[in-house]
């Protein structure tokens, strides 16, 4: 079983209903549903993990750490975390995947992602050989890497990018296609503000299970 820790809208939200609507999941329910883009075959990696923005990525439970004691802290951190609002967000590609990003680096936002990911170390295992393997440690840079031994992913502190997934590796014959899609589905959320009011204690019940919403809880 492993949680991760992150940005995710209300449950209610537009956005929340527009995201499953294009992933064909919803993380908060488990329920499926049927998409009409015809683009599911690109969508089986954010569709498994669930619309969020990581802060602390996905980790097992250290030795003797309870999951109501995981659930403590995730309410304690939310409730001493500000609610702000992003200026403005854009549909981006990222590599060779899409997903939507703050048009700007936010400085609140990369606080509260280095705030999170050190409130929650005293929580997390040590990382498996395996689990270090599958980061390819070879591509990544030399801060990378330290970041990978130290906090359990590369992309954290001064590589923190915030970004909230919409596709799978897109092939660049198909690049085109599939953001004019993702432009006119989330047309009314792009160049727009993005509240970030809400967190949510996602659990991947076993390696290979869909993750899904465990807990949300409101910044003050």
């Amino acid at each position: 079983m492993r949680y991760g820790i992150y940005y995710t809208p209300p449950q209610e939200s537009a956005l929340s209903h527009h995201v499953a609507q294009w992933l064909g999941r919803n993380a908060f329910t488990g329920e499926t549903i049927e998409t009409t883009h015809g683009l599911d075959a690109l969508l089986a990696s954010p569709r498994k993990y669930g619309f969020h923005g990581t802060l602390k990525a996905p980790f097992h439970l250290a030795k003797g750490v309870r999951e109501d004691e995981l659930l403590e802290l995730f309410e304690t951190f939310a409730a001493g975390s500000e609610a702000f609002t992003v200026p403005q967000i854009q549909l981006s590609k990222l590599g060779p995947f899409f997903a939507l990003t703050p048009s700007e680096p936010d400085v609140q936002l990369e606080a509260l992602g280095s705030a999170a990911v050190r409130t929650f170390e005293p929580m997390r295992a040590p990382l498996s050989q395996a689990d270090i393997e599958r980061r390819n440690p070879a591509k990544l840079s030399e801060q990378q890497r330290i970041y990978l031994e130290r906090w359990g992913y590369p992309y954290v502190m001064d590589e923190f990018r915030f970004h909230l997934t919409l596709t799978g590796p897109v092939d660049e014959a198909d690049s085109e296609r599939v953001e004019e899609a993702l432009r006119k589905h989330f047309s009314m959320f792009l160049d727009k503000p993005l509240p970030i009011e809400t967190l949510g204690l996602f659990v991947e019940p076993e390696r290979g299970a869909p993750f899904s919403v465990l807990r949300v809880a409101s910044l003050l």
